[in-house]
């Protein structure tokens, strides 16, 4: 499955770290709103007026005690379906 073919409610992760670009109302330029590989739950769907075939995804990602966050833009390339596992590096 891709993330194109996901609605709201459908689980997501975190395709990398994800960062406040400046337009957080409150926020910090910089400030982490997700790291790679953070669970999330899809909010909103929706399009950019300038671009109607580029799609944004509002994701509400779980923090440290799994409670979900304040919602968060994300484009399709910023999130994954199915998380990646790392390999710790004792087992390299």
């Amino acid at each position: 499955m891709k993330v194109e073919d996901l609605d709201i409610g459908d689980v997501v992760y975190a395709a990398r770290l994800i960062a406040d670009d400046g337009s957080i109302p409150g926020g910090m330029e910089g400030d982490v709103l997700a790291e790679a590989g953070t669970r999330g739950v899809i909010t909103l769907i929706g399009h950019i007026e300038e671009d109607p075939t580029r799609t944004v995804f509002l994701v509400r990602f779980e923090d440290k005690n799994m409670n979900l966050g304040n919602p968060v833009g994300c484009w399709t390339d910023d999130l994954i379906v199915e998380p990646k596992l790392v390999t710790p590096p004792s087992l390299q």
